[in-house]
Order: structure tokens, then C-alpha cells, then sequence
């Protein structure tokens, strides 16, 4: 199969200087994986994201967003997309007496939820290990200890390549397990900002509240260079689980490993490939399948050639 080269002199024309050619996608993610992008463009506030965004539709070229580098695998052969690469991370508090936080989809998540905390401001005490942004969290609906994004979101400011910019409720974004609108709709909208719920608590209670999670999550979850839960969990049941069940704790493929200490991350000891991870991928969905009879499903996503 031919793969569509992007138009290059046009994005050139269109974006100058910011745009970054053949640039090595391992530098921007969490797990240090990926084969290189044909373009990457930087966007450092909403209107510079709305604007790349547009002009890229406009244009009828390919492109996602990444935000912090986690939850996705990209292939050694890289990508043929633009990406564009969000670092629009302004956050602002409401007034006092008025409990929420707005903020640009590229701010990082546990950040949010730790300067709330500061603030006396509660609902994020989940949030505070994972290491995401807010776009992100709103695409995946990501979540921990029993909250997820679904639970604090307000509104949610969304550029729909056919509808324009407009603010989207939680039943706009048709939230589900680690799933939404926009999950299920890649390529056709891109979250700007969104605003959260809060609630006024002691710091001191939220603090606690966060330092018991972050304790646990150390405790259940290896360090290192992951893409986070591999996963989804099946109802009732723990992907981790069934992955050590399956007798595959631990293993290596490459520099790829199936943690030791949880079965549903999966780590670059150094020198991984996208292609050692994959083939883990794909042995532990078989070996839980003969085992299970389950399907695993990914909770990451796949970006570029597989």
C-alpha cells in the first residue's frame, strides 16, 4: 500500500519556521518510543492550536494532537501525519465563592489537580499521579481510584472541523469507560480548553487524600518508561490480572518488558522498539484469550504504520 506523502511546500508556506521536519518522536513521549514524524508543529496557546488545527483542515492534510506523550504507541516507521504538538497549558482559577478551574487542553493534568489542592480547591485528588493533559484526559476520559474526568467536567471548548468552535457538555462528549465522542471520532475535532467542577475542602484533607494515592500508585506501579496502562480493564476484572495469570509477568521481548510489578505496563528497558512492544501486545491478547476466552482491548492508541 502507497503511503500519502504530506504536501510539504504547502506547509511550509503556511506555517513558516514553526514547522519542525523529520523530527524523532521518541523525544516526545512518555516511553521513549517511535520512528520520526515528516512534520511536527509547536503550538504554545489555544488560538495558535485553533489556528494549525483550521489551517490543516483547510488544507485536507492528516494531523493529531499530542499532548504530554502518554497513553500512545507510535511505530518505528514513524509518521506520515503532521503532529501537532500542544503545549498551550494556561490554567485559570474561577473567583473565590466560585469553585472550578478553566484551562487550555495542553496543561498537564496532575498539575491542574496539585495547584488546586493549594488552592483548598478538591475533585481532583484522583488526578494528581497521572501524567497527561487535559485534552487528553478529556479524549480518553482518563481516571483513577474511582474518578474520572466524566465526574468533574463542566464544559469542554471544542473546534469541529464541520461545526465550528462551541463548548461541548459531558453528554456532548457521550463519555464511557476510558472512551468518547472524540475517542471514537479521530481526526475530526480537537479539544481547545475545558473548565472543572470543583469543591472548597481543608488543603490539609485534599493533601491527604492525594498523598494516600500517590502512595498507592508508587507502591502498584512501576517507574520507568511506560505508556501507562496498556489495557482496558474487561468488566469485572483486571487486565493486570489476567496478564500474570497468563504467566507473562516479566516478560522481555528485545528491551521491551511486561512489568514485573504490573502486568498491564509495559516498559522500554533502554532500547525498545515500537515492534518489540507490539509483539508483547500481541502475545499477552492471545495468551489471555486461550486462557480467558477475554479480548483485550487497548487502552492506548496506535500511531502511524502497523
Amino acid at each position: 500500500m502507497t503511503v500519502p506523502t504530506l504536501p510539504l511546500d504547502k506547509l511550509r508556506s503556511a506555517f513558516g519556521g514553526r514547522l519542525r521536519e523529520q523530527q524523532p518522536m521518541a523525544r516526545y513521549t512518555s516511553a521513549r518510543i517511535g520512528g520520526s514524524a515528516d512534520a511536527l508543529l509547536v503550538v504554545n496557546t489555544l488560538a495558535e492550536l485553533a489556528e494549525a488545527a483550521q489551517t490543516l483542515w483547510d488544507l485536507g492534510v492528516s494531523f493529531f494532537v499530542l499532548g504530554g506523550g502518554s497513553n500512545v504507541l507510535i511505530s518505528d516507521a514513524g509518521v506520515r501525519q503532521v503532529v501537532i504538538l500542544n503545549q498551550a497549558a494556561q490554567v485559570r482559577f474561577g473567583e473565590k465563592g466560585s469553585p472550578s478551574v478553566w484551562a487550555e487542553s495542553g496543561a498537564g493534568l496532575g498539575a491542574i489537580a496539585r495547584q488546586a489542592a493549594a488552592k483548598g480547591l478538591g475533585g481532583l485528588e484522583w488526578a494528581a499521579g497521572i501524567p497527561g493533559t487535559l485534552g487528553g484526559a478529556a479524549v480518553g476520559n482518563a481516571g483513577a481510584h474511582g474518578g474520572d474526568l466524566s465526574t468533574v467536567l463542566d464544559l469542554a471548548e471544542i473546534l469541529h472541523h464541520t461545526q465550528g468552535r462551541k463548548e461541548w457538555s459531558v453528554a456532548d462528549l457521550a463519555y464511557g469507560y476510558r472512551q468518547s465522542w472524540l475517542k471514537g471520532h479521530p481526526g475530526e475535532a480537537v479539544v481547545l480548553s475545558a473548565r472543572l467542577k470543583l469543591a472548597e475542602k481543608p488543603a490539609s484533607e485534599i493533601r491527604s487524600q492525594m498523598d494516600t494515592f500517590l502512595a498507592y500508585r508508587r507502591l502498584t506501579q512501576p517507574p520507568g518508561a511506560s505508556m501507562g496502562s496498556m489495557f482496558k480493564n474487561p468488566p469485572g476484572e483486571s487486565a493486570g490480572r489476567l496478564i500474570e495469570a497468563a504467566g507473562l509477568k516479566g516478560k522481555r521481548i528485545g528491551s521491551a518488558q511486561i512489568s514485573p510489578l504490573h502486568a498491564n505496563f509495559f516498559l522500554n528497558l533502554g532500547e525498545a522498539r515500537a515492534t518489540h512492544v507490539y509483539a508483547l501486545i500481541q502475545e499477552a491478547r492471545q495468551a489471555v484469550s486461550d486462557r480467558a476466552g477475554i479480548e483485550l482491548e487497548l487502552e492506548i492508541g496506535l500511531v502511524g504504520e502497523w
